[in-house]
């Protein structure tokens, strides 16, 4: 054999070499825990144990929880800063409600949005709230009654508030914007199904995605979805989920995907493990991997990671769940994560400045942080 074959067998073989440990070194990437180890830490405790409530990151870094369940319905809300780990008393509410929305408005103030109040009244009215001055000033009410409805901050800066139990009558397809500027409501376009309980998602392209909930009474959950344009005010059908859901969440990905998962179909199924993407160029869904716990009523974030963390929720019911975990988008895959210190159901999560993730309350006063562990 000439010198210049073997010289080009060798190379040959070298790069098939190559290719092998590159391989091999892919293999066990894949191979690799799904996300770093995590811990879990508990932080201060609230000043009222809530449950039904809601939580937003304001834009100084605090977080606000107002609102919620404690043997009554409270009107109280109070401050969280990631800081001192520590909670303060801030402002009441006009009126005490669960069931209610909370949204940051771009002018740094935090709209809530009906709700029911303690004897089971569906509520039109809607409160703002001032970071400045720590107080609630009550803003224009709706047209229509709302508990168990959604509400989106669109791009313009206005909120659409959709669907809800209207108070006695079931569900509502109704709809209807909030005008920071005005402080007031202007009917918008009609979904096509009246529904509650379910989610509403802005995505990429400036639509509101809106899916699942249940139609009536019987609280049985449902699959279809649809699709608000703002610029038209009209709603319209996509494709339905693979399976009909209530009381679930919905989360949008980097990717611009909405990863959707758990919830129940009914009262007598309380819990599903089965989660489902959202595809907003196809306008399609597809199921990915199976939550290692089914649950309900549940919470869910998304990550500095880009990865999901759901957290707490009904399993078996009534059990409440102490279990957590995380979806990867880009292996499709679900990684059971370390215990909570507590149980948690109807409780509020967020991602915090600091990228660390609060859970807080559900039907108690604790608060823990989860972090990863530095590797």
């Amino acid at each position: 054999m000439s010198i210049f074959k073997r010289f080009v067998l060798l190379t040959v073989v070298l790069m098939i070499a190559m290719l092998v440990q590159e391989a091999q070194a892919s293999t066990e990437a894949r191979a690799a825990p799904l996300a770093p180890p995590g811990t879990w830490t508990l932080t201060g405790s609230m000043h009222v144990s809530r449950s039904g409530f809601t939580a937003t990151v304001l834009k100084n870094g605090l977080v606000l929880v107002a609102g919620g369940f404690n043997n009554g319905f409270t009107a109280t809300a109070e401050l969280y800063n990631e800081a001192t780990g520590m909670w303060k008393l801030t402002g009441s509410m006009h009126v005490g409600r669960v069931g209610f929305t909370a949204t940051l408005l771009k002018n740094g103030k935090v709209l809530v949005v009906g709700g029911s109040d303690a004897s089971g009244k569906a509520l039109k009215s809607a409160e703002l709230y001032d970071p400045a001055s720590g107080m609630w000033k009550l803003t224009g009410s709706m047209h229509t009654p709302r508990d168990s409805c959604t509400a989106t901050l669109l791009p313009n800066g206005k909120v659409l508030v959709a669907g809800g139990y209207a108070g006695g009558i079931g569900p509502t397809a109704s709809a209807e914007l909030y005008d920071p500027a005005t402080g007031t409501w202007i009917i918008t376009g009609s979904l096509h199904m009246p529904r509650g309980n379910h989610t509403a998602t802005l995505l990429g392209n400036g639509k509101v995605l809106v899916a699942g909930g249940d139609t009536d009474s019987a609280e049985v959950g449902i699959a279809s979805a649809e699709l608000y344009t703002p610029s038209t005010g009209i709603w319209t059908p996509t494709h339905s989920m693979n399976f009909g859901r209530r009381l679930f969440t919905a989360t949008l990905l980097r990717n611009g995907k909405v990863l959707v998962a758990g919830g129940g179909d009914s009262n007598n199924m309380c819990c599903v493990a089965i989660a489902e993407l959202y595809n907003p160029t196809t306008g399609m869904w597809s199921q990915t991997g199976t939550m290692p716990v089914p649950s309900s009523l549940h919470t869910a974030a998304l990550m500095a990671t880009g990865q999901v963390l759901v957290a707490g929720g009904e399993v078996n019911s009534p059990n409440t769940s102490d279990e957590a975990e995380i979806y990867t988008p880009w292996t499709g895959q679900w990684t059971m994560l370390p215990k909570m210190h507590n149980a948690h159901l109807e409780a509020v999560e967020v991602l915090l400045p600091n990228e660390k993730v609060l859970v807080a309350g559900g039907s108690n006063s604790t608060a823990e942080l989860f972090s990863w562990k530095s590797c």
